[in-house]
């Protein structure tokens, strides 16, 4: 599979699930380039898991945070950018810049332990944000910022598993025909944030 070489994060990021397309630029700008109906869900009032998103990871430290300004292409009803941290193929969390059926813009996070949960957190009118995942211990924290200065707690969670965690990127089109996610203003560091809920 192809690598992705990154200088804002410690090593090169490798394909759990290739795109359509994708590309970086001279300003370590990431695209990532979702087809058709794919996404990173597995719904809790069915049967039905959906695992076909493209996403880039790799492993970071212990305790790290990873931010980045995510810019989407909104076409359909759950196009999205996403930051992911992922343990297992029955243990995730990604937080999404989405596009909701009301047609707007939406900070959202998914938690997945066995089954995916959902929650909707809050309508930007725009068409970019940053997103952050910061680990402390055994816990994540999942942050927005409208300018990358102030950080929002969205939410504060566990994996339920002891594999080694990889960190990443997603871009997914449920309903689509095609999304492209731009990850831009990449930053990476091995410590935690201090208090998730000061806004530092």
């Amino acid at each position: 599979m192809s690598r992705i070489d990154l200088s804002a994060v410690p090593e090169p990021l490798t394909w759990q699930v290739e795109p359509d397309a994708w590309s970086v630029s001279g300003g370590g700008e990431l695209h990532i380039g979702a087809g058709r109906e794919t996404d990173l869900f597995h719904d809790p009032g069915g049967d039905t898991r959906r695992v076909n998103a493209p996403r880039a990871v790799f492993q970071p430290d212990p305790l790290f945070t990873l931010s980045a300004r995510v810019a989407v292409g909104f076409k359909a009803t759950f196009d999205a950018g996403a930051l992911l941290v992922w343990a297992d193929g029955d243990h995730w969390g990604k937080l999404c810049f989405e596009y909701s059926p009301q047609n707007e813009p939406m900070v959202v996070s998914v938690v997945t332990n066995t089954w995916s949960d959902d929650c909707n957190s809050v309508v930007l009118p725009r068409s970019d944000i940053y997103l952050r995942i910061a680990r402390q211990g055994r816990a994540f924290a999942f942050h927005y910022s409208e300018e990358g200065r102030y950080w929002r707690l969205v939410r504060h969670f566990t994996l339920n598993s002891n594999a080694p965690v990889v960190a990443g990127f997603v871009s997914q089109s449920p309903t689509g025909l095609a999304c492209t996610a731009t990850f831009s203003e990449i930053a990476y560091s091995p410590r935690a944030v201090e208090g998730i809920r000061s806004g530092a």
